[in-house]
């Protein structure tokens, strides 16, 4: 009769709760084919994340009635927009003339930033989400801008005179996460704003990440904050007491 017990592999459990790349394994010197290959699969997402093009024809037609503008950075393409973000936070001047300013509470920009595939698949449901719950507030036409980033909403803002600027845009791909969303909030936006003075809300990106309900009261909780104290950033804590269970809607 053999002493010999066979020992219980623990990595598959562990694995179940973690995107990390844990316990790979080893075949002679390199790691197994088969986890080499998933490693490459989630690079090539990742890169296919940020070179993509947005098709904001669809986003429009997801947020249904709501009024829209087509807007573009300075990034004359995608190759320049990469290689330059300053010009990615400023509007062509040709597009200037289609904000008119307005009595707004609250300006919503959806912007492509890094990750066109976050972008596609989760702006408009968290958007949604989040004027649901803002009841009352006036909200200005959403603004679509391409090659764009963060601060391309403070011009907007401004431009738009709203009090508030939300900018939703695509996070900069992982190899765990290539589709994640993100928030940023900007109260009294105007150029020059600096990125603290902004409210982040990351990691969007149901089911694995929050989800669209849960980052939509998170932001409302903000904005309510915000409006009182008169400020974002680093004077505006994000201590949300309780948000809805991660859910897809």
């Amino acid at each position: 009769m053999s002493d010999v017990t066979s020992a219980v592999d623990p990595w598959p459990m562990l694995r179940r709760h973690t995107a990390a790349r844990i316990g790979l394994g080893r075949a002679g010197d390199s790691v197994p084919t088969a986890r080499l290959l998933e490693f490459e699969s989630a690079h090539a997402r990742a890169r296919d994340a940020v070179h993509a093009a947005v098709d904001f024809a669809a986003i429009t037609a997801r947020l249904g009635d709501l009024p829209t503008i087509l807007v573009r950075s300075a990034a004359p393409d995608r190759a320049i927009y990469l290689q330059r973000p300053d010009l990615g936070r400023r509007m062509r001047p040709e597009c200037t003339g289609l904000l008119e300013p307005g009595a707004y509470d609250v300006a919503f920009v959806i912007a492509d930033g890094l990750s066109a595939r976050a972008v596609q698949d989760h702006a408009a449901a968290t958007l949604l989400a989040a004027i649901q719950g803002l009841p009352g507030w006036r909200v200005a036409p959403v603004v679509l801008a391409t090659q764009a980033r963060v601060a391309i909403g403070d011009e907007i803002g401004e431009r738009l005179g709203a009090a508030f600027v939300i900018v939703l845009l695509g996070e900069r791909p992982g190899l765990s996460a290539a589709d994640s969303l993100g928030i940023y909030l900007t109260a009294q936006p105007r150029v020059g704003r600096k990125d603290s003075e902004r409210n982040c809300i990351s990691n969007i990106h149901p089911p694995d990440g929050l989800g669209y309900a849960a980052a939509a009261d998170k932001l409302q909780y903000l904005l309510a904050q915000a409006k009182q104290l008169g400020m974002t950033g680093i004077g505006l804590k994000d201590d949300v007491p309780a948000i809805r269970a991660n859910q897809h809607g």
